[in-house]
């Protein structure tokens, strides 16, 4: 067998990667194209903990006239739906999972606790954390950053729904420029949205790799788990 470039990792998934094209709610059929790539690296031997996001149910700006507390809130109860909906994708494929939610509800997942879900990962179960830090003000990309670290994770893999980081937004500026490699630093100075600052500044004080790749492929996260050069990598 190959030499894997990581062995454990933090995969980050946002709502929308959920949604599909259908921008909203889940879609089975995407949800299992990329469990079917998560099985692919666990069966490889690679410990692996994700963070959802909720986009697809609940963002901020749609409760913009709502107490930003409330608001956040219902977000993070809108991650612990996907947690579960990929929990019982993932287990399907024969995969033992473990959910674990910053909010304390036991009669459907686990509370965080950093030491069980080390111990989990060390078993061979896939750990998904939901419900981001368990506080308002925070989002699910400093709940990665935080879990990453906690968790001794080597490296933080971004699945956006672009295949990198650009100097502006693809989408809108076809000038725009990929980077290969950046470092957090930069990403800060130039105000680039990969993450919100509170994340990025959390990755780079604790020297934690990030690499953003597209999601659009879901055969990318083997093929980083390989070694492949895909994306962009900040350090």
């Amino acid at each position: 067998m190959a030499e894997l470039a990581y062995k454990r990792v933090l995969l980050k998934l946002s709502g929308e990667a959920m949604a599909g094209d259908k921008k909203t709610g889940i879609d089975a059929d995407v949800l299992g194209k990329i469990c079917d790539q998560v099985k692919i690296i666990v069966d490889l031997g690679v410990q692996v903990s994700i963070v959802i996001g909720g986009g697809n149910f609940w963002r901020g700006r749609y409760g913009h006239q709502m107490e930003r507390t409330t608001s956040d809130y219902m977000g993070m109860l809108a991650t612990a739906i996907n947690a579960l909906a990929l929990q019982d994708a993932l287990e399907a494929r024969g995969i033992m999972t473990r959910v674990q939610t910053a909010i304390e509800m036991r009669e459907i997942a686990e509370p965080y606790i950093k030491r069980k879900a080390i111990k989990h990962l060390e078993r061979g179960r896939v750990v998904i954390f939901a419900c981001g830090t368990g506080h308002p003000f925070f989002s699910t990309d400093t709940a990665a950053a935080l879990r990453a670290v906690e968790t001794d994770s080597e490296v933080i893999m971004l699945a956006k729904t672009i295949d990198g980081v650009y100097s502006a937004d693809p989408k809108l500026d076809p000038k725009a420029e990929k980077y290969d490699e950046i470092t957090y630093l930069d990403i800060l100075n130039k105000d680039l949205k990969v993450m919100d600052s509170t994340a990025t500044s959390l990755c780079r004080d604790n020297q934690i790799p990030l690499i953003v790749f597209g999601i659009n492929e879901p055969e990318n996260i083997v093929k980083i788990i390989k070694g492949e050069k895909l994306g962009t990598i900040v350090r």
